[in-house]
C-alpha cells in the first residue's frame, strides 16, 4: 500500500485514470481519501499496540480494491496484466494473516480468540 501513495497523492495519469472510471467528476476526492486511509493503515501496522487494528483496516481497503476491479475496473487495468489486482488480493491475504496473527491484541475479544 505504501508504495501506491506516491502515485495517489501526486496525481499520476494512471491513479487519475483508475479512480476516474470509479467514481467519475470526484475521483480527486476518492483518490486523496484513499491515499489517506492506506497511510493510516500501514502507520497503524507499525505501532505494536495497533497492530491488529492496521492488519484489520488494510483486510478492509483491500477488499473494497478487489471488489472494484470484479464489479468496475477488470483484473487487467491500463494493460498491467492484472499487476494491481493480485497486489490487492497478496495485500489482502497478508493483511488477514497478520490480523490472525495479532487476535490476542484485539480488546475485549482478544481473550476470547485465543
Amino acid at each position: 500500500m505504501l508504495q501506491t501513495l506516491y502515485f495517489k497523492f501526486t496525481g499520476a495519469q494512471e491513479s487519475i485514470d483508475l479512480f476516474t472510471k470509479l467514481i467519475g467528476e470526484y475521483e480527486a476526492y476518492m483518490r486523496v481519501g484513499t491515499g489517506i486511509m492506506e497511510f493510516t493503515a500501514t502507520v497503524l501496522l507499525f505501532l505494536p499496540r495497533t497492530t491488529w487494528l492496521g492488519a484489520a483496516f488494510t483486510s478492509g481497503l483491500m477488499s473494497g480494491a478487489i471488489l472494484s476491479h470484479l464489479v468496475v475496473l477488470g483484473i487487467e487495468h491500463n494493460n498491467d496484466g492484472g499487476a494491481l489486482f493480485y497486489g490487492a488480493v497478496i495485500t489482502f491475504v497478508a493483511g488477514l494473516i497478520l490480523l490472525y496473527n495479532e487476535r490476542k491484541q484485539i480488546p475485549i475479544i482478544g481473550k476470547i480468540l485465543q
